[in-house]
């Protein structure tokens, strides 16, 4: 997108240029003031030529303002964004070497991790997940039809080494973005080649790094260039991951004597990819590119049932023993056109295939010694074509005010068989009751998603602007004829929404902006709540279909302020997200067999409100200290408890803090990272669990540094060591605890990057 700094009125671009007083460079603008809380980014300015003792002693500290594009679809900092947005770039990834886009953003405010593994972690934003958080890659939608509506899409199909930078917007962005965006939306944006006009360019890295806690090896390397009006890229990185252990201590009323393995946490996976553009001229180009997951052996994780001392209980395990997703993609970008419709131009259109196998087995025992019982063995094969078309512009209105307008397709076609074996022994010895089938849980179907939005930027006065948009979608899910189902097919499932959000942003002070958010968002349940009929992933229920179930929809209303000045930067916000027919899934008091019987349906409320609150402080040049304060409520008519309370599973409040130093020059530094989640006394689904009737609070650390080891013309070599959970502390993220799933023990890290 093109720099939006012609939109801007002349006021503004003086007091922009006060505050940026000498040249920067793109590494450092795209980093973020969130980012420098989990690692610790170079954030200020040195001149090449000076020794780095003169640099010390020459240069004011100055926090620079990151920028974004996924809030508003324009180029703005953060500080002018009227939306509580963060952005990690890519040299977090490099240092903190997280292992996919969930792991990288944890520390931000108001963002919790659901799953555990190397590969299966996915985001919590604001105590919502699953496909309530939409993931994009680079702008494109990654969510599918799919997928369980508790876990949502995997970050890891996209390659970590191989992002940019990740933006994520807190709160719902269903203007933008369309269904699945009420909660959230995580946009990683991937490394392209070289700008037309910078001359012949070849960069890349070359890097490998290790973990001790589950024996993680994981090479990667990329090279990007341009030849003339060409330009290039490839990227490959392969991760081999044994299962990890968790130490000894206590959480809850679990007590560990021993370290435990945590089983089904390793995983086999590789991504590959390749980009190619033609440069039309320097404000335009044609691309495309292709992009290659495969992972195999990945589980849920489960710590067994002995060494949590709970014989007699149910054994569960989920698996996934391959999945892969291949995804093609292409589009025009035309930037600067001048023409009476629109200044930018940008179609995208993709598609994916997306294969995967997903097993789980379930033992639930009829006595303690487990010899009689009743044995769930599922296998289910998914194989998921998409196609996307986004078509997107903007124009300039009267030098002041943009206008952005577009169009998107998306058509989900899911096809799948499915095989159970139910074996039932009902006395030691004697012959067990066995019963097979392969009829589907879920139809064939297709899922389209059809929607058109505008959006105007209005700069009202030189101190006040205002963005207001809507979008029209109407989405449609519709069973088709599947082998091995005699069961008549459901009714086809179609909804039309319109959705509307205003944001306002005033200028009080040129350093303190007021922020305010009002709008509506919306999810359309996709074709595992519709039509699914079977058992549970979890292993503790069977689910029957139900084709009527209306959309989630919500009212959203964010209050905040953001502060920044050079040394100091601090954001605010007050949030309510109020969500009517949220989609929960409920006992129906009826037996399906040996298993009590549940169905999706609509509830009256679902209310999730909070505070947000980040601060970083550069007292000299180089030390940056920052923190985070994170507090959730489930106000569902003034009660907490609830059974429909989306943040049952999430923490209550969190507080993180972290302090960081770079060497000016970058030739080395070193950071200190903790966070402290609170307990979650608010919550029914740890009733019943081994941890007992609340999630406790735990606290954990991490230690990271880095030096430059060698540096030969263009060609640099740096070494990275990092000491995750530093204490040893025996946790499980909040999410994963009632399903006991702790995090590791204490982690050793060490990376080697190349670059050039």
């Amino acid at each position: 997108m093109e720099d939006p700094v012609h939109a801007r009125s002349p006021r503004e671009r003086a007091r922009r240029a006060r505050r940026s007083p000498r040249p920067v460079t793109l590494a450092a603008l795209l980093l973020s003031l969130p980012s420098a809380l989990v690692a610790t980014p170079n954030l200020q300015q040195t001149p090449q030529e000076q020794p780095d003792s003169a640099r010390a002693d020459t240069l004011t500290p100055i926090l620079l303002d990151p920028i974004n594009v996924t809030a508003t679809r324009d180029v703005k900092g953060i500080f002018e964004t009227a939306a509580p947005v963060s952005v990690v770039d890519s040299t977090v990834v490099r240092e903190q070497k997280p292992n996919n886009a969930a792991d990288l953003v944890r520390s931000l405010p108001g963002i919790d991790i659901n799953g555990v593994g190397a590969n299966q972690q996915r985001p919590t934003i604001r105590g919502q997940r699953g496909q309530r958080i939409l993931l994009l890659e680079n702008g494109l939608r990654l969510n599918n039809a799919r997928r369980q509506a508790d876990f949502g899409e995997l970050p890891s199909i996209v390659d970590i080494n191989s992002v940019e930078r990740v933006e994520v917007v807190r709160g719902p962005a269903s203007v933008l973005y369309g269904s699945d965006a009420i909660g959230g939306v995580i946009n990683m944006i991937t490394n392209e080649a070289p700008s037309y006009g910078t001359g012949d360019v070849l960069v890349g890295n070359v890097g490998i790094s290790y973990r001790d806690q589950g024996e993680q090896v994981w090479p990667s390397g990329e090279v990007w260039g341009r030849a003339g009006r060409i330009g290039y890229g490839v990227t490959a990185s392969y991760r081999d991951t044994e299962n990890y252990e968790a130490p000894s201590g206590s959480f809850g009323d679990i007590t560990l004597d021993d370290d435990v393995t945590v089983n089904d946490t390793g995983v086999r996976d590789q991504n590959y990819g390749a980009w190619l553009d033609y440069a039309l001229n320097e404000s335009s180009k044609v691309w495309g590119s292709f992009d290659y997951y495969r992972a195999e052996d990945a589980g849920f994780g489960y710590v067994s049932n002995a060494d949590l001392g709970a014989a007699g209980a149910p054994d569960i395990f989920l698996r996934y023993p391959e999945q892969k997703v291949a995804r093609v993609s292409a589009g025009y970008r035309g930037q600067q056109l001048g023409t009476p419709i629109a200044d930018r131009v940008d179609v995208s259109a993709f598609y994916s295939s997306n294969q995967r196998d997903f097993t789980f087995d379930v033992f639930v025992p009829f006595d303690p010694s487990g010899a009689t019982g009743v044995t769930v063995e599922q296998d289910n094969f998914t194989d998921l074509a998409s196609l996307g078309i986004r078509a997107e512009a903007s124009k300039l209105l009267g030098r002041r005010h943009r206008l952005t307008y577009g169009v998107d397709w998306y058509h989900d076609d899911s096809e799948n068989t499915d095989f159970s074996r139910t074996t039932v022994a009902f006395a030691p010895g004697a012959p067990p009751q066995v019963e097979e089938s392969d009829r589907p849980t879920v139809p064939y179907a297709t899922y389209d998603r059809l929607g058109a939005f505008a959006q105007v930027d209005l700069q009202l006065l030189d101190r006040v602007a205002v963005i207001v948009g809507g979008r029209y979608q109407n989405d449609r899910a519709s069973p088709q004829e599947t082998p091995n189902l005699a069961d008549p097919l459901p009714e086809t499932s179609s909804n039309d929404q319109f959705v509307g959000a205003a944001n306002l942003l005033v200028e009080v002070l040129p350093s303190l902006n007021l922020v305010g958010t009002v709008g509506r968002g919306f999810r359309s349940p996709n074709l595992i709540e519709l039509f699914f009929d079977g058992a549970t992933p979890e292993g503790n229920g069977y689910q029957v279909s139900n084709p009527d179930l209306a959309p989630e929809t919500s009212w959203n209303v964010d209050l905040g302020l953001k502060y920044r000045r050079e040394k100091v930067a601090f954001e605010g916000y007050y949030f309510r997200n109020a969500i009517s027919d949220g989609i929960r899934i409920a006992a129906t008091g009826d037996s399906v067999g040996p298993f009590p019987s549940f169905q999706n349906v609509n509830v009256d409320d679902l209310t999730v409100q909070g505070v947000e609150l980040l601060a970083e402080y550069m007292p000299v040049d180089g030390l940056t200290l920052g923190a985070t304060f994170t507090w959730l409520d489930g106000d569902n008519e003034n009660d907490t408890n609830d059974e429909n309370n989306p943040i049952g599973d999430t923490y209550s409040s969190r507080i993180t803090g972290a302090i960081a130093y770079r060497k000016p020059g970058g030739r080395w530094w070193a950071s200190y990272e903790v966070r402290h989640n609170g307990a979650q006394k608010d919550s029914d689904f740890v009733i019943g669990s081994p941890i007992g009737d609340e999630i406790p609070a735990f606290t954990t650390m991490n230690v990271r540094g880095g030096i430059r080891v060698l540096e030969l013309g263009r060609t640099s070599h740096n070494l990275v060591l990092g000491i995750e959970n530093l204490t040893n502390e025996l946790y499980a993220e909040f999410s994963n605890a009632s399903f006991f799933r702790p995090a590791p023990k204490r982690t050793f890290l060490v990376s080697w990057v190349t670059s050039f």
